[in-house]
């Protein structure tokens, strides 16, 4: 194929290589044929005596990754983005130039990726390369940058080559951490699966060949069984009239690999390494298909599963299942035409053009795509609404800045600098006199915006202050805050712990107005102390009279008098008070530490 000349390098003539694109990639209409060799002669103009420190033409990468874009149908605007995708880094290019030619969507996606290729990326945990996922979202307006980017990553993968081990290693790192998830996130499962395969590749290569070696060795024994099973599901479906089309495989390396972690066992170890898939035409047809599949094998338990009822957060729609053919367990995949097509492509399929002859670009509402993470089922969403969705669904409410060395810190909207410095150490948030985004001063109080680059100016004089727990939002900086202030500054007033002992006391003074009402309605219904009865001498204390109490000598209680009753901690019995005794009322959890006590009173005899 044409496609080879491109991919392997096999040409290096731009009249060639250009002629061989088009040759892949007939589906262009003549406006965009135009475009896009205008664009190609604008980048041999300009880097045509270029090389690389691998000592082939500049052009050659630029026009690789066009080619991977082109052949997920994206439109011209994103294959002339993926030619010029680094060519702001070359030395005498413009902006307006860019611009001026070929339009102002073309120059920002230029100018975010190029944004986004100077980043230093690092990633040193599971949550910190979420964080700088979820940044590539904040920091663009449209997704084309990303798909862009994902594509000069896995050229870089295909040929890292010629760059040294240490390299290889860092960049098959950085691919398994964002990118790779990346292209998940965003439903490119052939992006995914090969990114993946090319990191291991880098990242461990023995297990990489081992496994290599072990999926070869078995090849023909592999392909006489699965041949053997294609034709059993060709001839149920060709008795229940539908028209399928089956591929078969081997699992991807990188997935063998973490079987091979999960299970604990060698790649020879594992038998469920082979898969089908079936592409059928509707949605009927694909559950009529898992009952024949069904059918002609059993079933393996739990590992049935419904990807089209219910779709996973991407969008990727598909019928699995796991069925025990002649001993061995086999994968099957069931699902449609488009289905497989959205699974291929993500994203990228909202850019696909219509089967026929005049190339019209599909209307993004007659896509059908289902995302439960966007929600995105309202018929009318525009190709920018449909990004701005996704950023939102996966930003929350949330914001995600640099610091100057390159690490990415996550805050929440509306934190100002203050709030970053206690992120990055409290030492250096008590020290904090001033700050820079993106080398500019910035008022400490302003809320910070998302892909910010935050540097702290420091002062050793300086220390918190009460005017910043107006401003702060997260809780580390308010409590640092607070807690200085406390130990640190007499005139500090707490007024946090006054509302909160306030409300306590309100809540006691509430428990002791109950129980000087219930003493009082119990001597008005003469339940109280009569004539006849005096003070026996003891307190029942719920219900009992054997337990040890204590009158309190600041209210200093006396029969008949209301009274409340709680655990003392120091005396290890019960304390009594008056029921409106003010130090009472200042216990803390009084009401949870209350027991029921009143006077015993004992009848008087009469004297006759």
């Amino acid at each position: 194929m044409a496609i080879d000349v491109i991919s392997n390098n096999e040409e290096t003539d731009p009249k060639l290589l250009l002629e061989s694109f088009f040759a892949s990639f007939p589906d262009y209409t003549d406006s965009d044929r135009e475009k896009i060799s205008a664009a190609w002669n604008f980048l041999i103009s300009k880097t045509g005596e270029l090389k690389r420190g691998c000592g082939k033409p500049y052009y050659l990468h630029p026009l690789r990754v066009a080619a991977i874009l082109a052949e997920s149908k994206m439109d011209s605007d994103c294959i002339v983005s993926g030619l010029f995708h680094s060519l702001l880094n070359v030395e005498g290019i413009s902006p307006e130039e860019i611009k001026s030619q070929f339009g102002e969507s073309v120059l920002k996606i230029v100018a975010d990726t190029s944004k986004i290729t100077n980043w230093k990326i690092k990633s040193k945990t599971i949550q910190q390369a979420d964080a700088i996922r979820k940044m590539l979202f904040a920091m663009i307006d449209d997704v084309r940058v990303i798909l862009v980017k994902l594509a000069d990553r896995l050229d870089r993968m295909r040929n890292l080559k010629s760059v040294d081990e240490k390299s290889r290693r860092l960049v098959a790192a950085e691919v398994i951490d964002i990118w790779a998830p990346l292209a998940d996130r965003l439903g490119m499962q052939s992006v995914k699966s090969e990114m993946e395969d090319l990191s291991l590749k880098y990242s461990n290569p023995d297990v990489f060949q081992q496994i290599k070696a072990i999926v070869a060795a078995k090849k023909g024994e592999r392909a006489a069984y699965l041949d053997k099973a294609v034709q059993s599901i060709y001839k149920q479906a060709e008795k229940s009239g539908i028209s399928v089309t089956i591929t078969s495989r081997a699992k991807h390396f990188y997935s063998i690999y973490q079987k091979m972690r999960k299970r604990n066992k060698g790649a020879d170890e594992l038998y469920d390494l082979l898969a089908l898939r079936v592409i059928c035409q509707t949605v009927n047809e694909c559950y009529t298909l898992i009952g024949i599949v069904h059918s002609l094998w059993k079933p393996m338990d739990g590992r049935f599963k419904d990807y089209i009822a219910m779709p996973k957060a991407n969008g990727y729609q598909s019928l699995h299942t796991t069925v025990i053919c002649e001993g061995k367990p086999l994968e099957i995949q069931i699902r449609t035409a488009e289905m497989h097509n959205k699974a291929e492509h993500g994203v990228a399929s909202h850019w696909l053009y219509k089967k026929g002859t005049n190339h019209d670009k599909v209307d993004i509402s007659d896509l059908g795509i289902v995302n439960q993470l966007q929600n995105l089922k309202n018929a009318d969403m525009s190709d920018e609404g449909f990004f701005s969705d996704l950023k939102n669904e996966l930003l929350g409410d949330e914001i995600y800045v640099f610091t100057p060395n390159g690490d990415v810190k996550q805050l929440p909207a509306g934190s100002c600098a203050i709030d970053f410095a206690y992120h990055v150490h409290s030492a250096i948030g008590e020290k904090i006199v001033g700050a820079k985004a993106d080398g500019k001063i910035i008022p400490l109080t302003r809320p910070l915006e998302n892909t910010q680059i935050i540097e702290v100016l420091t002062n050793p004089q300086a220390h918190p202050t009460e005017s910043q727990l107006k401003f702060v939002k997260t809780a580390k900086a308010r409590q640092k805050i607070h807690s200085w202030l406390v130990a640190n500054d007499p005139n500090f007033v707490d007024k946090e712990a006054e509302a909160k002992r306030a409300a306590e006391l309100a809540v006691l003074n509430n428990y002791s107005k109950q129980i000087q009402d219930e003493n009082r309605r119990k001597h008005r219904a003469g339940l109280g102390q009569k004539p006849e009865e005096k003070y026996s001498g003891s307190i029942k204390i719920e219900g009992t009279k054997n337990m040890l109490f204590f009158l309190a000598k600041c209210c200093n209680p006396k029969p008949g008098d209301p009274i409340v009753g709680y655990v003392s901690q120091k005396k290890k019995g019960i304390m009594i008070h008056r029921a409106d005794c003010l130090t009472a009322q200042r216990i803390p959890n009084l009401e949870s530490r209350g027991v029921k006590v009143e006077w015993e009173m004992k009848a008087v005899k009469s004297e006759k």
